[in-house]
């Protein structure tokens, strides 16, 4: 995710936002999975960490795209 935003086309912008996005509704989906469809037994201190990971996942991702939507609206 190190692509600078200013060197890229607004079709590589776009590709990139839908991909972040797709990205983001996957790791969503694998979390919900894990921790509420299943019955998996995962150690209180795993999960914490799983969640831990996933949360600052998230916000990464999320980070990216509200600086791609950002740049898309200053380009139009």
């Amino acid at each position: 995710m190190g692509n600078r935003l200013d060197n890229m086309t607004v079709e590589e912008l776009n590709a990139e936002l839908k991909r972040l996005k797709d990205n983001l509704c996957d790791l969503e989906n694998m979390h919900s999975f894990t921790f509420e469809k299943t019955s998996v037994h995962i150690g209180s201190e795993r999960a914490q960490n799983m969640q831990v990971e996933f949360e600052e996942e998230c916000r990464l991702i999320s980070e990216r795209i509200t600086k791609i939507e950002e740049e898309l609206k200053a380009r139009h």
